[in-house]
């Protein structure tokens, strides 16, 4: 009989997560019988113990917020997309006790887009400027050929982005959050504010809009995301970035590829039903 292997997702809060059912779905798809996989409420302070009260029977861990820099001390090595954003959403575990992090958000975000036909766009534009803004732009390094416009609330979020920018040597432009309604005519919009944050941009929204990227998955969709859809333009949801990103970590974790796509979808559209 195979020993069983756990994997997890950390973070505070947690009780929201949909990777249970996404990397659930998965090993059920790949015959994996022997792995579990669970959610535990883990912030900064907590982090350490957690880690090094993991035994052999660990793979990997999937990371949210607050973890997502506060892990990178505790790892042996890091990869270089990681390293790019100073982000950490997937730690793979040896049998040895090794721990490796990636970031899988990026190349998901890019693979959500390709799966919607959105390949390399001339220029782009991100609504907001967290984390998840600075994994957009290092996606965007990678298929957007001209200049990318980042709409900021304040002075300091501008700062870090061409700091960010630089980093990634991307062409960036900042602008205020109240030229915001400019960004709707870009060829890709990437927003990635919390929820209701983009909503007063839906009456602004051009006849012809082109493609939005919207993070969110709960509540879905969003009223920018919904009108968008309307108009006849290309929608992609914080879905499709959050499937496509676990497949990539079940992948690593288990090492069986290619992970199940769409059954990861059916089981995250069901369960977001359900709520």
């Amino acid at each position: 009989m195979t020993a069983p292997r756990r994997a997890a997702v950390l973070g505070s809060p947690i009780a929201h997560s949909l990777s249970p059912v996404l990397h659930r779905a998965a090993y059920a798809q790949l015959g994996l019988e022997e792995w579990t996989y669970d959610r535990f409420e883990v912030d900064e302070a907590t982090l350490p113990g957690f880690l090094d009260g993991l035994g052999p029977e660990w793979a990997g861990l999937s990371l949210t917020m607050p973890l997502k820099r506060a892990v990178i001390p505790l790892l042996d090595e890091i990869s270089d997309t990681a390293a790019s954003v100073d982000a950490v959403n997937t730690v793979v575990l040896t049998e040895e006790g090794r721990r490796t992090g990636d970031n899988t958000d990026i190349p998901g975000m890019i693979a959500a887009l390709a799966e919607h036909g959105i390949n390399t766009v001339d220029s782009a534009a991100i609504l907001g400027a967290g984390a998840t803004a600075s994994s957009a732009l290092a996606a965007l390094a990678r298929i957007c050929t001209g200049e990318i416009t980042v709409y900021v609330r304040t002075a300091a979020r501008a700062a870090e982005m061409r700091e960010w920018a630089e980093r990634l040597q991307v062409d960036v432009r900042t602008a205020d959050w109240s030229q915001a309604d400019e960004a709707l005519r870009a060829p890709l919009v990437i927003a990635t504010t919390p929820a209701g944050a983009t909503d007063e941009l839906a009456p602004a929204l051009p006849e012809r809009p082109a493609a939005l990227f919207d993070v969110l998955y709960d509540p879905w969709p969003t009223t920018l995301a919904a009108r968008w859809s309307a108009y006849g333009g290309a929608v992609v949801s914080g879905l499709d970035l959050l499937v496509h990103q676990a497949v990539l970590q079940v992948e690593q974790m288990t090492g069986r590829a290619p992970a199940p796509l769409a059954a990861m979808r059916k089981a995250g559209e069901r369960a977001l039903a359900e709520r």
